[in-house]
């Protein structure tokens, strides 16, 4: 098995690309190991000594260390933790109740449309840095959205949110005056 590591914009977070897919629908974010009870190659990824976070993207895990640590150390440990869990046939979430689900309500046109704005044109582009942006709420023309993986705690995400995100949400959606990170 040969896995790939990508570099993001934050320098805390490398994108491991394992060849074969991670999550057949969504993403997950491991804040830390007690948030990984559900998942077999987190519980391995968080036995590395200095992991703080871990993300599931489609086909890539996004690992975050902490920034005492160096990645020369990690990097072997975290391939070796990859490696060991496809090879060991384990599903990647044992628990499909803790995969977040897209909320069955309908959307409101405004919603819907920042929606599919943010699934077509900004999450792709977010995915290829090894992060997931995911749409909180929008109410007073304020649209709040989540940073996850890389993006969490990036440097650049602000800068991301405002100067990107924003313009093209305002472009498209008269409705949207400002973007926020959402709490």
């Amino acid at each position: 098995m040969f896995i790939q590591t990508e570099q993001t914009p934050n320098p805390s977070t490398l994108k491991f690309l394992p060849g074969r897919v991670v999550m057949d629908k969504g993403t997950m974010d491991f804040a830390g190991a007690e948030a990984a009870q559900s998942s077999p190659l987190a519980k391995r990824l968080f036995a590395v000594e200095g992991v703080e976070r871990v993300f599931f993207g489609a086909d890539f895990v996004s690992v975050t260390k902490a920034a005492s640590k160096d990645w020369q150390m990690l990097k072997p440990s975290i391939l070796g933790g990859i490696m060991e869990h496809y090879t060991s046939g384990e599903p990647v979430i044992a628990d499909e109740t803790g995969v977040a689900a897209e909320a069955a309500t309908e959307d409101d046109e405004v919603v819907a449309q920042i929606k599919e704005l943010l699934d077509t044109r900004v999450r792709p582009a977010v995915a290829q840095d090894g992060g997931d942006i995911v749409f909180q709420d929008f109410r007073d023309g304020v649209v709040y959205l989540h940073m996850h993986g890389s993006c969490s705690g990036c440097p650049s995400s602000t800068a991301t949110l405002k100067m990107g995100i924003e313009n093209l949400l305002k472009h498209y959606v008269p409705e949207v005056v400002e973007v926020q990170a959402a709490l």
